[in-house]
């Protein structure tokens, strides 16, 4: 798992002189979506391992860990409404909630409009059939401003991966099993146990945003 690792961030981070390069692409629209996520840094192979939907339209997304895979270090369910700011916290087991501010709107599933494209690049060998993946890649500077980040997306615009990185971590989404569409729109709406609360205040220092809810 870390060599997998190691070598996804060396990918993402190495020159791109030998990829093909088209300078005036614009960012792809991620379509709807069901499928498998993990979450892994070089310091805990695998922070987080569950199922996600995400509605492109909405921009809500719902990530639930496989309760399964048990050597993940979070175990997290999150209901995000992006475009509200808002985010829920949920125990199914003890009908619980926690309602919070989400206070950047940038995550995995969504390129920029900003980002600046790096190259397209093909996995394995695209001269023969079902032997090659050919994905592009685009960077660009975190809403807070405290790291860059590498998307990477197939032709059809689907994701591959998401690497952020800062000066203290660096962490990388991947994404397998993915189907179009979403399979049980019932998962991005808010549980009835979890109606009519407020908004919690954010304590000093907190920042709510996609990728420090997986730190």
């Amino acid at each position: 798992m870390h060599a997998a690792v190691i070598l996804l961030v060396f990918m993402c981070l190495m020159p791109t002189t030998h990829a093909d390069h088209h300078h005036h692409q614009q960012p792809c629209h991620l379509p709807n979506i069901t499928g498998l996520m993990t979450v892994m840094d070089l310091q805990d192979p695998v922070k987080a391992l569950g199922g996600f939907t995400y509605d492109s339209t909405g921009n809500k997304l719902r990530f639930r860990s496989n309760e399964n895979f048990p050597n993940a270090s979070r175990h997290l369910d999150l209901l995000m409404f992006v475009e509200e700011g808002i985010f829920y916290e949920i125990n199914s087991k003890n009908h619980s909630c926690e309602k919070k501010k989400l206070h950047y709107n940038h995550h995995a599933l969504r390129i920029p409009e900003d980002a600046q494209f790096l190259a397209t690049m093909n996995l394995g060998n695209p001269s023969i059939v079902g032997e090659g993946l050919e994905f592009s890649m685009w960077e660009g500077s975190m809403a807070d401003n405290t790291g860059k980040y590498v998307i990477s997306v197939t032709k059809g615009c689907l994701p591959v991966s998401i690497l952020y990185y800062r000066k203290s971590t660096t962490v990388i989404f991947s994404f397998m099993n993915l189907e179009s569409g979403i399979k049980n729109p019932e998962v991005l709406e808010v549980p009835s146990f979890c109606g009519g609360l407020s908004v919690e205040e954010t304590s000093n220092g907190t920042v709510n945003s996609f990728l420090d809810l997986f730190m």
